[in-house]
């Protein structure tokens, strides 16, 4: 009897939390980078993780398949070019009916640090007279709809060049 009116109150108590509201189009906040100073490199010689908190309302995120299509869209500021594209995995669309959110972590490898052209230094060189990039990312997220997220600025990682 006990376990009944517990039960009881339990599905009272749940049906009068109200679901999330979330816009069907796709919102991204910029959460931290695990450490703030990566070196240059072409190879993966250093890494940082990016973290990301996502909403979808309708939550249709994320892509199956082993095509090459790609939903998380990262841009280098420096250049104002694509940095990194990825794929998230699929979320079933079950029990997605009010939204989903998510902390979207990404391991982003080292890139080359970029000088002035007058400089006559190649991107990836040491260099004493410009030891530091400031590197900042704008980042978005579409959904299988098509719906494409704010773009968010991340916070700026000091590319060392030396």
């Amino acid at each position: 009897m006990r376990f009944l009116i517990t039960s009881v109150y339990m599905f009272f108590l749940a049906s009068c939390i109200s679901p999330p509201d979330y816009s069907d189009i796709p919102t991204l906040e910029f959460r931290s980078f695990s450490k703030l100073t990566m070196n240059q490199g072409v190879f993966e010689e250093d890494s940082v993780i990016l973290t990301m908190f996502f909403t979808d309302g309708d939550g249709d995120f994320g892509i199956s398949g082993q095509g090459l299509e790609k939903n998380i869209f990262i841009k280098d500021k420096r250049t104002n070019e694509t940095f990194r594209e990825y794929k998230a995995p699929f979320i079933p669309l079950e029990g997605a009916g009010n939204g989903i959110s998510g902390t979207i972590s990404i391991k982003l490898y080292s890139t080359c640090c970029i000088f002035p052209e007058a400089s006559g230094i190649f991107p990836c060189e040491k260099s004493e007279e410009f030891p530091a990039n400031d590197l900042e990312l704008d980042v978005y997220i579409k959904d299988r709809a098509g719906n494409q997220s704010n773009v968010i600025t991340t916070s700026k990682i000091k590319l060392n060049c030396n």
